[in-house]
């Protein structure tokens, strides 16, 4: 499976990702990105077909580009309307750093901001836009 979208796989079970992905649909008004929860048969097998290990938090694709960690959650901003896209200018900041930040976060996401039982569903308007 190979989107000419770029794809936001997430944790679908994580509030603080589920968080990310309602903000990311509401300020993506051009509708570029899709999106696919880690757990779904779709974002399994993306993730097995760019051989990268579950729950390492958001994971983007563009095409067969594949971008991680605090790179991922940066160039999330590109695609974004309203002058979001500024904010990837944050990639100046040493990558350790952004790296260190960004694991702390994602290893701690449950304790910090909770976890579903299940995946979230998207509202009607949106389905179109998640993988399955």
């Amino acid at each position: 499976m190979n989107s000419p979208r770029p794809v936001l796989l997430f944790d679908g079970v994580c509030n603080l990702c589920n968080g990310v992905v309602q903000f990311v649909l509401k300020n993506d008004r051009r509708g570029v990105l899709q999106f696919a929860s880690q757990q779904s048969e779709s974002g399994v097998s993306l993730l097995e077909r760019h051989k990268i290990p579950p729950m390492q938090g958001v994971v983007l694709l563009e095409g067969e580009t594949v971008f991680t960690g605090s790179d991922a959650a940066l160039r999330l901003f590109r695609h974004l309307g309203s002058g979001w896209g500024a904010l990837e200018a944050l990639r100046i900041l040493p990558r350790p750093l952004r790296e260190f930040v960004y694991g702390f976060i994602a290893q701690n996401r449950y304790k910090l901001f909770g976890k579903r039982e299940s995946c979230m569903v998207p509202r009607a308007e949106w389905k179109g836009r998640f993988l399955v």
